[in-house]
């Protein structure tokens, strides 16, 4: 069975410098992620540089979803290492999807009550309503 990362070209072409513009990271961040295992170890040119390759960037592009929704690191390395494991640990990533994913929605909920309590505010503020 091919997936969607096997599909991606792994051919190292990227210097680190484009995948830092391209991902919104840092290349000491790039290279923090490769220490603690969140990217597999990148290719090297012949001078040494790193060589990064699409399925990089995409996994790349897909941890920066789970920091954005603020999984945690150690989750978002739980969730690599799962992936790394093989196909037998889909259900396993799933549930720990299903469970951020929770998280997400109620992060969401408790934004909007904020949301109503500021423009609540803005109106009163805005003569549209008057304080108690």
């Amino acid at each position: 069975m091919i997936t969607a990362v096997q599909s991606l070209d792994h051919t190292p072409r990227h210097a680190i410098s484009e995948v830092a513009a391209v991902s919104g990271l840092t290349a000491h961040t790039l290279r923090w992620y490769e220490r603690i295992g969140l990217l597999d170890p990148v290719d090297r040119s012949h001078s040494g540089q790193r060589r990064y390759c699409d399925a990089d960037l995409s996994r790349l592009a897909f941890l920066g979803k789970l920091r954005l929704t603020g999984m945690s690191v150690a989750d978002m390395l739980r969730y690599v290492e799962l992936a790394r494991a093989g196909d037998q640990t889909m259900e396993a990533r799933r549930e720990l999807l299903v469970a951020h994913r929770e998280e997400v929605r109620q992060k969401i909920a408790d934004l909007h009550a904020t949301l109503a309590v500021l423009d609540y505010k803005i109106d009163i503020y805005s003569g549209k309503k008057h304080s108690a």
